[in-house]
């Protein structure tokens, strides 16, 4: 369950698409124990039910009863429903570069670890008892909880948690696959409830506990027995031990998940309150405006709502008038997502700042968010927005000298001037003044424009762009930047195509420009590189394709950080950097969940600060229920 993240509300992906990212990002970064560690006073060994990234008391000590946020008298029963756009194919989540896996797929697997909603940088042991590490952080021996079951009865043990590793050293994402193998070397199971990670020498010990205690556990014996592989395609799903499990499915139409009611882990103390639902159902719609009348007409339940103009006006129906459906925001304490206008730099025509910035000047934030968004979003500026890894004015403290540093590698701009902002635009679609602009950069970037209004470079080539999109939602908001393109003289295509293409074309980075976007922390680590590492410009993680070798040399700092303010200055100059880089426009962020939801539902009155929670420790109210299906609201 605890893999049933919610996405973030508003009108962007907020991260790359499920398809192409998988699901095998590590979990956030954590390490050390409960209020003190307790040490042998041999083998200066510390044995902790917990880990913190920089070693601070977690929040919630061994003995806990149950977490701050949940009712841990919630009931139990009922069904939670919402929908999912286009179809699916397999329903194996970690085949990442075969098949279009189903929503939810990989909820009913469970790691040694896991976080909680109202904590950064803590995990708690789920599936052990407690995890055992010298000093040095050169391994750890995890204790595995003996009661531990799969879904089909049988143990989990150290021996499938060995398997697990190793099965996505050698069948997983490419990418997660060399960079684990290299830094965890060797997994072994020391018996049935103790399994060993020992890590590579001389590599940064930050996360390395948390990146082997976030890897999903299989059964060994389910693998040995049906020959099915990790990277391909399936629906045949193998025994998880989670609290859910697949009930059904019909491709392309639903999936059902229902509650395991002999889930090992239902007594445990950080899982009180949390689980709620009998079932949780999952209904396929073609597109967005399907899934709005889907949801009017009852054959849904739940509406996490991502378009402002549905916000703004879709829900004057019936349903609502009538109090059938309840309509909130709450707050989203959560990094915004780093979404925008993504160009593909590993295209040469993309590798010229000068155009970069001039196609980017075309966007106009302030018509789109007025006049398309009915002002429900704030213009983006940073890649960790609104946090405190996010660069502000000039650099000064230890993020201008981690700039200084790497200052023969960068603009010596970076050093003295504040950080490069997003343009500002007037509330006309086309602004005069960032056309002027525009066309100003493009002449530098040697582009002049003939007498046909169209740009050339030296050789007299037109400028030529595609915009690859699968959301028919998306027209309206990307139509006006199209148009204002078009204005400056690019030749540009708006190439809409059914979510199969757009998965096989953004998976082998053919296009040119696209709405996407990078998933970022509010403490980060070994995941950098994935993302922004020059060594990782062909990686489903980076859809533009950046690097930069001065971002390589800071994100070693950032890894090897030994402090919260080591690892923020570290964060805040690679921010000042890839903005000043300019790889993506930057457009929008919304800070609230939107949700809409059949008034059966209930939520703690005081909600976890990084999650909506809404599969994890929302509630069914029997009696509301009732009263709605005596309406005629449901059926």
């Amino acid at each position: 369950m605890r893999a049933m993240a919610n996405a973030l509300a508003g009108e962007s992906r907020a991260a790359p698409s499920s398809t192409r990212v998988g699901r095998l990002a590590a979990l956030a970064l954590v390490a050390v124990l409960a209020h003190a560690p307790v040490l042998s006073a041999q083998e200066d060994i510390i044995v902790s039910h917990a880990i913190t990234t920089f070693g601070d008391p977690p929040k919630y000590p061994a003995d806990f009863a149950h977490l701050d946020y949940v009712n841990p008298d919630a009931p139990k029963g009922g069904e939670i429903s919402f929908s999912a756009e286009g179809s699916f194919d397999s329903l194996n989540p970690y085949a990442t570069l075969d098949g279009t896996p189903g929503a939810l797929s990989s909820s009913m697997y469970e790691s040694i670890l896991t976080g909680v909603a109202d904590e950064v940088g803590s995990s708690y042991c789920l599936l052990c008892t407690q995890m055992e590490y010298p000093k040095s952080k050169d391994w750890v021996i995890f204790h595995l909880r003996p009661d531990v079951l799969f879904s089909d009865g049988t143990p989990l043990t150290a021996h499938d948690v060995a398997f697990s590793h190793n099965l996505l050293i050698t069948q997983g994402t490419p990418s997660y696959a060399a960079e684990v193998g290299r830094l965890i070397p060797k997994v072994e199971a020391l018996d049935d409830l103790r399994v060993k990670f020992t890590f590579a020498p001389d590599v940064p010990r930050m996360g390395l506990i948390e990146q082997a205690g976030g890897t999903p556990v299989w059964s060994k014996a389910w693998f040995e027995k049906t020959g099915a592989r990790l990277d391909k395609a399936r629906l045949e799903t193998s025994p998880g031990s989670g609290p859910y499990l697949l009930a059904s499915f019909d491709v392309g139409k639903n999936i059902v998940y229902r509650r395991n009611p002999e889930y090992w882990g239902k007594d445990l103390p950080i899982n009180q309150g949390r689980s709620n639902f009998d079932t949780i159902r999952v209904e396929y719609f073609a597109d967005s405006d399907a899934a709005f009348q889907g949801f009017s007409a009852g054959e849904f339940t739940f509406r996490q709502e991502n378009s402002s103009i549905n916000w703004a006006t879709a829900y004057d129906i019936p349903a609502v008038q009538k109090g059938w459906i309840k309509k909130d925001e709450l707050a989203n304490g959560n990094l915004p997502g780093a979404s925008g206008f993504v160009f593909n730099v590993r295209r040469e025509l993309f590798q010229n700042r000068d155009l970069r910035l001039a196609l980017g000047r075309m966007f106009n934030f302030t018509f789109t968010n007025k006049t398309l968004q009915y002002g429900l979003f704030r213009q983006r500026e940073s890649f960790w927005q609104g946090s405190t890894l996010q660069a502000q004015g000039k650099p000064e403290g230890l993020e201008l000298e981690l700039l200084q540093s790497v200052a023969d590698l960068t603009e010596p701009a970076i050093l003295t001037e504040d950080v490069f902002l997003p343009h500002v635009s007037s509330e006309s679609q086309l602004d005069r003044g960032n056309l002027r602009a525009a066309l100003a950069l493009m002449e530098k970037a040697g582009y002049t424009t003939g007498d046909d209004g169209m740009l050339r470079n030296a050789k007299g080539e037109v400028l030529k762009i595609e915009f690859l999109e699968t959301r028919p939602s998306f027209d309206r908001i990307i139509a006006p930047y199209v148009e204002n393109l078009r204005k400056l003289g690019v030749d540009i295509a708006y190439n809409r195509v059914d979510p199969a293409q757009y998965q096989a074309r953004t998976q082998s980075f053919d296009y040119d420009m696209i709405y996407d976007g990078y998933v970022n922390g509010l403490e980060e680590g070994l995941g950098l590189s994935q993302r922004y590492g020059t060594k990782e410009r062909n990686d489903i993680f980076n859809p533009a394709g950046y690097g930069n070798v001065a971002v390589d040399k800071l994100i070693d700092g950032v890894v090897n950080a030994k402090s919260n303010a080591e690892m923020a200055a570290g964060v805040r100059a690679i921010d000042r950097i890839m903005r000043h880089d300019y790889f993506m426009v930057p457009t929008w962020y919304n800070d609230k969940y939107w949700v809409a939801y059949y008034d059966m539902y209930e939520h703690p009155e005081k909600m976890p600060p990084y999650a909506l929670g809404q599969l994890d420790f929302w509630w069914y109210n029997a009696d509301k229920a009732e009263a709605l299906k005596a309406a005629g609201a449901i059926k």
